[in-house]
């Protein structure tokens, strides 16, 4: 077996190191919906803006109503009522109750609510039935304090995170630019997609499998494709280079005849971080900086090209578009048989699909193949680090999800 210096977490810690995230952008609230915060953001009101009601029902003194019963009611003089997005107060008196809707102000004066369903209301008078509760109260800056931190530089920004962003006050936020990614499918045998597909040819999968990737974080892509010739490779690489702000290349990964990307990449004046790397499938992954934007060698193999995205040039992507955790969620499973490696100084992945039960999920790995149709059915992925040859039926596992 072929002997290499670079492990998988010294190349992905490379990877990360030499990747500085695109400049930032400011977009519309609605706009930033799975962007990633530039910049650490901080409310700029307090929200709510006032105490207000959690509920419908009455203003009062919690003293005067604590011992408040259906056999002993307590008879209160009413003096008004409060609705939602009024402005307007009224002082609470002993003795007197104030009607109050949900989410409206709390008269000043007040410091409790007896819920609607526990009074009896007349014309000028209510009769409370039970003792008040400062809990239907919701105080001023509980769900947004004015000046407090409500999300941090890196982290992607959900529909929920969102809505409090709008509640703090914000209405356009600093993002980072998510990146154009430039993806070249090489090799003679490969056509481009909805073209005539000659005898021995195929169509070009792997770019089409990588766009997706790219177009699910929210990423615009640039597919392009070039034959086994040191020209046409130059000048497509040299094109989409000046044109997006990073570049993966699939096919020509290795050390055959016809693979020369490293060799194109090379006269272009690239700085080559690392090519191959100690890990299978996908040992042929390079990275290095062309005129400063990553560039990403994938191999030609689907599972190789796929996971040599997944591992290497998809957290490098996403580092560049900001995110501080720029690798696929994770979560514990049980592993449904053995799987072994042939060689323990190796980190050797496993495509597979996930049975969920009462506890953890089964991983059911899948068997090693060439082809696309052998991982299609993947949800997730788990690996036999280096320094270990199998990973036992029934043991803990840690999977990275593919959904």
């Amino acid at each position: 077996m072929l002997r290499m210096s670079l492990g998988l977490k010294e190349a992905l810690s490379l990877t990360l190191e030499e990747i500085k995230p695109l400049a930032a952008e400011e977009v519309a609230l609605v706009e930033s919906i799975d962007r990633v915060a530039a910049s650490d953001l901080y409310a700029l009101v307090d929200s709510p803006s006032m105490d207000s009601s959690r509920k419908d029902g009455y203003a009062v003194l919690s003293h005067e109503v604590a011992h408040a019963t259906a056999e002993k009611p307590v008879r209160l003089r009413l003096l008004g009522s409060l609705a939602a997005g009024e402005q307007k107060d009224i002082s609470l008196k002993p003795g007197t109750a104030i009607k109050v809707l949900t989410g409206s102000r709390i008269p000043t004066g007040a410091d409790a609510v007896v819920a609607e369903e526990f009074v009896k209301a007349a014309d000028s008078e209510v009769v409370i039935e039970a003792s008040a509760e400062p809990r239907n109260i919701l105080r001023r800056g509980s769900d947004v304090a004015s000046g407090r931190r409500i999300l941090e530089r890196g982290r992607e920004i959900s529909p929920i995170m969102a809505g409090l962003l709008a509640a703090a006050g914000h209405d356009r936020i600093p993002v980072f630019r998510n990146p154009v990614v430039g993806i070249i499918g090489t090799g003679d045998e490969i056509v481009e997609p909805g073209k005539p597909l000659g005898e021995g040819k195929l169509y070009a999968s792997n770019i089409i499998t990588v766009a997706g990737w790219c177009r699910r974080y929210g990423m615009k892509t640039r597919l392009a494709t070039a034959r086994d010739d040191h020209e046409a490779l130059f000048n497509v690489i040299k094109i989409l280079s000046e044109e997006t702000d990073a570049v993966i290349t699939s096919g020509g990964a290795w050390t055959g005849d016809r693979d020369m990307v490293g060799e194109v990449l090379d006269e272009l004046g690239w700085r080559k971080v690392f090519h191959r790397i100690r890990v299978g499938p996908g040992k042929a992954i390079g990275f290095g900086l062309l005129e400063q934007k990553p560039v990403f060698i994938l191999a030609g193999g689907p599972p190789s090209n796929l996971m040599g995205f997944l591992q290497i040039a998809l957290p490098g992507i996403l580092s560049l578009g900001g995110h501080a955790n720029p690798e696929l969620p994770r979560l514990n499973a049980r592993l449904a048989f053995d799987i072994r490696e042939s060689d323990p100084d190796w980190t050797d992945f496993f495509f597979g699909t996930l049975e969920s039960t009462e506890a953890l999920p089964y991983f059911h790995p899948m068997s090693k193949r060439s082809r696309l149709s052998s991982i299609v059915k993947a949800a997730a992925i788990v690996r036999i680090p280096e320094g270990q040859d199998c990973l036992r039926e029934g043991s803990i596992v840690e999977v990275q999800l593919l959904r």
